[in-house]
């Protein structure tokens, strides 16, 4: 497939934890059209096995492909540190960049050397989170921990509901109960939970996440390819980028996510 500047951005996840990243590309690449895939019927990938995520993110690259998607956002910290390295070799001619934890920028930030990470189980367990480590978590400490249950809450979209809040009281518990100064989000899904994060740690902890940092990457791939769509190449000069919204499964749990993020009207999501 040739790439052509006006083919669309591709983005995918579990369910509708990318679409918190969608959100921070759409502010910085407001011109491209997106096609966002929702796999719910696989949701959540933090407990599958490797074969299965890998197995999961071949076919949402396929679906994607056959949208001539110019380049995939793998927006899944767990699908990127499991199977990002697959998708590159088995689709070398493809564009993907993916979503890691962002342990870097963190390590930097800490005054007290103490980093806390939440992340799936998929993502701690994972050989590019231990790869992580070594580069950016040497000289501090890092306190890790799966949040269990926390994409179907996301998901559920009830963030006002007591047994989120007890559960989310448990993990900062086990996150603070030796203090940190930076906690990372090591899911896209928890970004929608970075609030009641905030109120619930103690003042000093700056809560981290991704997505800006893939948004920043998305667009210098694209420049570096001349695959960038800018207002000047549209035939309407105010013209905005355009968005689709697939899903495996629960297309009304992904619509009524986009509703509040990206348009008042009604969304369609068609199920595949």
């Amino acid at each position: 497939m040739s790439l052509h500047y006006k083919n669309p951005i591709g983005v995918f996840d579990s369910g509708v934890g990318g679409v918190s990243i969608l959100k921070e590309l759409e502010k910085q690449l407001p011109f491209e059209d997106f096609i966002y895939l929702s796999d719910a019927k696989n949701l959540p990938y933090g407990n599958k096995s490797i074969k299965q995520i890998q197995h999961f993110c071949i076919s949402n690259t396929e679906f994607l492909l056959q949208k001539k998607c110019k380049i995939i956002v793998v927006a899944c910290n767990t699908a990127t540190t499991n199977a990002i390295s697959l998708l590159r070799k088995k689709y070398p001619k493809t564009l993907f960049i993916g979503v890691e934890p962002a342990l870097k920028p963190a390590a930097e930030a800490s005054k007290i050397g103490h980093v806390g990470v939440l992340a799936t189980a998929g993502t701690l367990k994972s050989t590019s989170f231990k790869s992580l480590k070594n580069r950016f978590g040497q000289h501090i400490k890092l306190t890790n921990v799966a949040g269990k249950g926390l994409v179907e809450w996301v998901e559920k979209g009830d963030f006002k509901h007591p047994d989120l809040l007890q559960l989310l009281q448990k993990y900062v518990y086990q996150l603070t109960e030796d203090p940190i100064d930076q906690l990372v989000l090591g899911c896209t899904h928890y970004p929608f939970l970075k609030q009641i994060l905030i109120e619930l740690l103690p003042n000093h902890v700056q809560v981290i996440d991704s997505g800006k940092a893939v948004a920043r990457q998305t667009r210098s791939i694209l420049e570096k390819n001349q695959l960038l769509k800018t207002s000047y190449q549209n035939s309407d000069k105010n013209s905005l980028g355009k968005y689709s919204f697939y899903a495996t499964a629960n297309p009304s749990v992904l619509a009524h996510f986009t509703k509040l993020f990206f348009s008042s009207e009604p969304v369609i999501v068609v199920k595949i």
